[in-house]
């Protein structure tokens, strides 16, 4: 059992090559999380991807040992002598000996954690939108950050947004500051991608995103570069802003102030960013942005704009005060026998060392851009709205993308390539535009993750053989009931696919979660926040908007793994979620048996 859990460890902590030096562990402490169930408290903890291969863990009960023994199996248990009352503590056990007490935690009395919001005043109108996670304090827990919208638009629509708020919260509710990006800043799916990741390495995460004159940091100082004016409105009467200058801001995590602010790149260009396709903001403003290891060792900040015709991507180092640009890829510059990035890019954007030399690349859609800058392959297959990145095929070695095209028709407009190459691996010819693709091993009979999308009448194993003419729900997937078998979630409900009809397996909805973005029906985030491997889902209260409700699961598992956030494709995927069209998280290795 032990050297099975080393090589799990192992292999979520590498993906590819070795590079000269590793990169750092996120330092995360034990996430210990508690929850009245019926029968006792369901208690759960984090096993770290560097922890020891022989750790094993005791639990206490307001000081007193719950387990005989040292538990080296599941980080969770049913405490049956449990009660609301009880305080919980967690210690590793190694060799033997005992290690510090994790902090105190109390159970929860419902399934999920209501953290208490500060709505903004004085616009109804403003729901909490997407989230992300990262540790801003460097204290070992992650703390939230929130978008708040109001009025937002698509780039297509016109009409006045309000101002775009962005919170950071502890988890019990205490608001750490406020960043109010302004007038200049439109509010929708496509404008403000806010990146939440340490990107120094000092243990504490940044903030970064797109401002512009009239933003305002965490402390209330206005954000604006020399010669700028910080009153100045470039807002037009239609809502659009398409004139004026643009900023790429890092705000410090615990404080929200600016740290460093850099002329955005890329910029729009003459003529209210005509260059892009035309000129009334529909194709300039669609941005992007990531994270990825570019060197290897350290994180750099990708900003990106475009994708429907010209796309242009731009890589910094932060080195705790200044941003320093690494290099712009831009499709209409770069000459390259092997195409373009130009009209390739999606909704969204991935990040992973796909090619096994240990530097990430950032999947651009139907195009992939090399560590270095310049384009390591493009399919030609054009924009699409839904991807996903992950080691689907463990026949195969390396990492797998899954992409549904636009392109009407398309030879490939649902597509399984090799992510390092663009081989293709299965193509589906469509003549419809094909919004929606799902990639997840959510069929324990096959061997790989199954595949499907709107615009198939069957779900595919990763071999590309027809295992069912039935689809489930072409949405999310999440871990949730303590198999190693992806389950579907779609709006507020989960569901288990048994290959010919899906179960319900919950519904948030009961407890008056609401999803976001829409016909998207997102959770405001997905990921592995705390306790055990499984994940937790975020929606607002629909009862009262200015509450998040978290959710975490209380199904006993048998299976034992890190948390999903020390591994790489994971915890990049979690970082970039919030950004365009939002997509659930993959691992960077496979799992499923």
């Amino acid at each position: 059992m032990r050297a099975v859990i080393l090589l799990i460890v192992a292999a979520l902590l590498v993906t590819g090559s070795k590079p000269e030096r590793p990169r750092a562990t996120e330092r995360l402490d034990r996430g210990v999380v508690a929850v009245k169930v019926d029968s006792g408290v369901f208690v759960s903890w984090r096993l770290l991807g560097d922890d020891a291969a022989g750790i094993a863990f005791n639990v206490y009960r307001d000081g007193q040992r719950v387990n005989s023994s040292p538990l080296d199996g599941a980080t969770c248990l049913v405490d049956g002598e449990g009660t609301t009352a009880s305080v919980y503590t967690v210690r590793s056990v190694t060799g033997g000996r005992e290690g510090k007490a994790s902090r105190e935690t109390r159970p929860w009395k419902t399934p999920y954690l209501a953290v208490a919001l500060d709505r903004p005043t004085g616009a109804e109108g403003y729901l909490p939108n997407d989230c992300s996670v990262g540790d801003l304090d460097g204290d070992g827990a992650y703390e939230i950050v929130v978008k708040w919208n109001a009025r937002a638009k698509d780039n297509s629509q016109t009409g006045v947004t309000d101002p775009v708020l962005l919170d950071a919260y502890r988890l019990d509710g205490t608001r750490l500051w406020r960043v109010d990006l302004g007038v200049n800043i439109r509010a929708g799916a496509h404008y403000t991608q806010f990146i939440v990741y340490d990107l120094d390495g000092d243990g504490r995460a940044e903030m970064a995103c797109k401002t512009a004159p009239g933003t305002r940091d965490g402390r209330g100082k206005a954000v604006v570069m020399e010669g700028d004016d910080s009153l100045a409105v470039y807002r037009d009467e239609a809502g659009f802003v398409l004139d004026g200058p643009e900023y790429l801001t890092v705000f410090d995590g615990r404080t929200g102030e600016e740290v460093t602010t850099v002329a955005y790149e890329p910029p729009r260009g003459e003529r209210r960013g005509e260059a892009w396709g035309d000129p009334r903001g529909n194709r300039v403003d669609r941005f992007l942005a990531c994270v990825a290891y570019l060197d290897g060792q350290r994180p750099s900040l990708v900003t990106c704009r475009g994708y429907y015709t010209r796309a242009v991507l731009a890589a910094y180092d932060f080195d705790g005060r200044r941003l320093a640009r690494r290099w712009v890829y831009d499709s209409d510059t770069s000459e390259d026998a092997r195409g373009t990035a130009r009209g390739q890019g999606n909704h969204s954007v991935a990040a992973g060392d796909v090619d096994g030399d240990g530097r990430d690349e950032i999947v651009y859609g139907a195009a992939c851009i090399d560590d270095d800058g310049r384009l390591l392959y493009s399919t030609g297959l054009g924009h699409g709205d839904a991807h996903h990145l992950s080691d689907m095929d463990p026949e195969r070695p390396g990492l797998e993308f899954f992409d549904v095209h636009e392109t009407r028709p398309c030879p490939a407009g649902v597509e399984l390539r090799d992510a390092g190459t663009g081989e293709l691996l299965f193509g589906r010819p469509t003549t419809v535009d094909v919004g929606r693709g799902m990639a997840a091993d959510v069929d324990a009979r096959y061997r790989g993750f199954e595949f499907w999308s709107s615009a198939s009448d069957s779900v595919y194993s990763i071999t590309g053989k027809v295992i069912s003419t039935r689809k489930p729900s072409v949405n999310f997937r999440v871990y949730w009931d303590g198999d190693v078998q992806d389950e579907l979630l779609d709006g507020t409900r989960i569901e288990k696919w048994d290959g010919e009809k899906a179960a319900l397996v919950v519904d948030f909805a009961t407890f008056g979660a609401r999803s976001i973005n829409g016909s998207k029906k997102n959770p405001c985030l997905s990921a592995d926040v705390f306790g055990d491997w499984r994940e937790e889902v975020v929606f607002y209260d629909g009862n009262d908007p200015g509450r998040l409700l978290i959710f975490t699961t209380t199904i006993p598992t048998r299976s034992r793994l890190p948390t999903l956030m020390h591994d790489h494709v994971y915890r990049l995927a979690v970082a970039a979620q919030n950004v365009g069209y939002n997509q659930p998280p993959h691992l960077g290795v496979y799992i499923g048996e």
